[in-house]
């Protein structure tokens, strides 16, 4: 049997997964992947079988860190694996989908590589077994076609689930000014927007992609503002800024893996406007979720984070 023609890349520093076939652009796709802690395989290793509505079943490690655990789960909207998953040939380490979309684009899970559903779907179509796969932890240097895409239930318009969005492609239309979410989820009125201390020294691509687009600091400076109301009211804040903190470090990450934010990406037109797209909607969610967290911390919820 000849050689697979596609070939699996993995990095760990981008969180992304590049699909490479000849004759094609090269696709690009966000992965969770394993947890601080966890081990992560790294160098190559191969598709060895591919799998359909997946039974997940889990390790002995995992049961005993969690007894409760059942022995199997079968397919299902409950099922951790999704509805596709791509074994490896490493012991208990799969390319699969996920019953947790939040979770792709960070550091979430027992050592696979979790996708979201559309994209897993993509790749279990295109992929044969015993196409080769490499894991390193540096960035791959990969530049190519990429595929703006923006948090799981926030799309830039336009842009459909596997699309990519050619280097050559015009830049979308600008950005919409901000509208204030509905105010049964923010508290009326709308927050002032608080500008990024961080902006001056900022060196991250995230924060020098939003601290340079004024669009984009508007939206980040809302959910700051509305962090900053709820705090002054507070006796003893500490508790709860770091769980604001927490939050907003977490949602840092997994926008950076998921619109592709990464140094040296403003420097291209159309990578740099599909970043910002991204980043609008992903933006625009935050102040929902921010809002949301501060009802959970006011009715007295887990303040050490979710």
């Amino acid at each position: 049997m000849g050689t697979p023609a596609a070939r699996i890349v993995i990095s760990l520093a981008d969180r992304r997964l590049h699909l490479l076939e000849p004759g094609r652009e090269v696709r690009s796709f966000p992965v969770a992947i394993g947890r601080p802690g966890v081990a992560i395989p790294l160098g190559d290793s191969a598709v060895i079988r591919k799998r359909r509505n997946p039974t997940w079943r889990p390790t002995a490690a995992q049961r005993r860190a969690k007894p409760s655990l059942p022995l199997s789960v079968p397919p299902g909207p409950g099922n951790p694996l999704g509805r596709f998953a791509l074994d490896l040939g490493w012991a208990a380490i799969a390319i699969h989908g996920t019953n947790e979309p939040d979770s792709v684009g960070r550091r979430a899970s027992a050592g696979c590589f979790r996708m979201l559903p559309a994209d897993i779907e993509a790749l279990f179509d295109a992929v044969p077994v015993g196409t080769p796969v490499r894991v390193q932890r540096d960035s791959t240097g990969i530049h190519p076609t990429v595929e703006a895409r923006a948090a799981p239930t926030v799309r830039p318009a336009g842009v459909s689930a596997t699309a990519p969005v050619r280097a050559t492609v015009s830049p979308p239309s600008p950005l919409p000014p901000p509208v204030p979410p509905p105010s049964s989820t923010v508290p009326d009125p709308p927050p002032s927007p608080v500008p990024d201390p961080r902006c001056p020294t900022a060196t991250a691509p995230l924060r020098r992609l939003i601290c340079d687009t004024p669009a984009l600091s508007v939206l980040d400076g809302r959910a700051r503002g509305l962090q900053e109301r709820f705090l002054a009211g507070l006796p003893d804040r500490a508790d709860a800024a770091y769980a604001l903190l927490r939050d907003e470090r977490r949602f840092d990450d997994r926008i950076t893996a998921l619109c592709w934010i990464r140094l040296g990406s403003e420097s291209d037109p159309a990578v740099a406007a599909a970043a910002r797209s991204c980043l609008a909607g992903a933006l625009s969610g935050r102040l929902e979720d921010v809002a949301k967290r501060i009802a959970e911390l006011q009715g007295g919820g887990r303040v050490a984070g979710r």
